[in-house]
């Protein structure tokens, strides 16, 4: 019975790395570690195991990267984000950067098509 407890350990760690580089891969250099998300859709859950153990994995990994990480569960997807107070700074700068996201979303859709 050890053997499979110590098998169990060894996925659940290895699950806990998998998330950790997922989560870090959403991160923006620029925002110091702040304002990380990761979304899983229902193939991604289906494919890593048990919803428990991916929640707690995925608290862990954010804990990892010094997150308060939280996650939700919402139609079917896990979405896993930092929940962590930001400085001023970095807030108005993640905010100048998603007004211009919009600017450029609104400025593609008006943009006249060549058909």
């Amino acid at each position: 019975m050890p053997a499979k407890d110590e098998l169990a350990r060894r996925r659940y760690e290895k699950l806990v790395d998998r998330l950790e580089t997922l989560l870090r891969a959403t991160l923006d250099p620029a925002y110091e570690g702040y304002y990380g998300q990761l979304i899983l859709g229902r193939e991604d859950l289906t494919e890593m195991g048990e919803l428990k153990d991916l929640r707690r994995a995925a608290r862990e990994a954010g804990e990892r990267l010094g997150w308060k990480a939280a996650t939700r569960l919402v139609d079917g997807r896990l979405f896993v984000r930092d929940q962590r107070e930001v400085s001023e700074e970095i807030e108005r700068l993640a905010g100048d950067a998603a007004a211009e996201a919009v600017d450029r979303a609104r400025e593609e859709a008006f943009r006249p098509r060549l058909t």
